[in-house]
């Protein structure tokens, strides 16, 4: 049996803004346009006066985050729209393209309340139409494939608290787990991670198979939940479809507590 002790969901309320100082191990940091070339639509999705998160354009309308993301840590509400901005390739102060959200949508099934927080993992998905779209030659929207293999190797392009003015990316870190309805990768991550796009790389190309949603803790080793796309972007695309913007109670998930600040125990179903 497959045990996770969830650790902190990422990214939610980032407030400090500080340039990258300090490289994280396993990360790469793109500081210039060369460094960068080719993820440049991965960038910062600020969320009001209290944070940012990591999306990546995967349309030249559309960009995909964590569907947390959307929410207010301290009181649990939607961020308004009008209230979140996409910042295209940010890098050291300014941004290929700025453009600002007409409509979000989370998935239905996730619920951004209660303590069982490792159960929405499996959901933590969310989808953003852009006011206008991005139709600018450096920025070619992602595809998205169908989830990884146990074993495979992955690349993770994103924004963190320490690291906030430029991408970092990590490659070939590793899918530990595929079997769970969020996979488990030994991807290094951190606050402002939450949303970023998790890359599979074939033949040169990078698709997108999984956003990040939660760093946890496995036997001792700290590893980094993922939530795969092949169904619940499906899920997210006929919501927008139809206009909705609702969610309801999780489902799936089974949840073992442990004790007095034990957190969550993420488990088979």
């Amino acid at each position: 049996m497959l045990r996770l002790a969830l650790l902190v969901s990422i990214g939610l309320a980032v407030s400090v803004f500080t340039p990258a100082h300090a490289e994280v191990s396993g990360l790469i940091g793109m500081q210039t346009a060369d460094e960068g070339k080719g993820w440049q639509s991965v960038g910062k999705l600020m969320l009001g006066e209290r944070g940012f998160c990591t999306a990546a354009l995967i349309e030249p309308q559309l960009v995909l985050t964590a569907a947390h993301c959307l929410y207010d840590k301290d009181t649990g509400a939607r961020t308004p729209d009008d209230q979140i901005r996409f910042q295209a390739g940010w890098r050291n102060g300014r941004a290929e393209a700025y453009r600002g959200v007409k409509r979000s949508v989370a998935h239905p099934d996730y619920v951004y309340a209660g303590e069982d927080e490792v159960a929405r993992v499996a959901y933590d998905l969310a989808l953003l139409e852009l006011d206008q779209p991005i139709l600018l030659p450096q920025l070619q929207p992602f595809g998205t494939d169908i989830r990884p293999g146990t074993g495979d190797a992955v690349s993770v392009v994103s924004y963190a608290m320490d690291r906030s003015e430029a991408p970092s990316i990590e490659k070939g870190c590793a899918v530990l787990s595929s079997t769970v309805p969020a996979l488990i990768l030994s991807c290094d991550i951190d606050f402002g991670s939450s949303g970023a796009p998790v890359f599979s790389v074939v033949g040169g190309v990078a698709r997108v198979v999984s956003v990040i949603s939660a760093k946890a803790e496995m036997e001792g080793r700290k590893v980094a939940l993922a939530v795969p796309l092949e169904i619940p972007l499906k899920v997210l695309r006929a919501e927008l479809a139809r206009g909705e913007t609702g969610h309801g109670a999780a489902s799936g998930v089974r949840i073992l507590k442990g004790g007095a600040g034990s957190g969550a125990k993420f488990v088979t179903p």
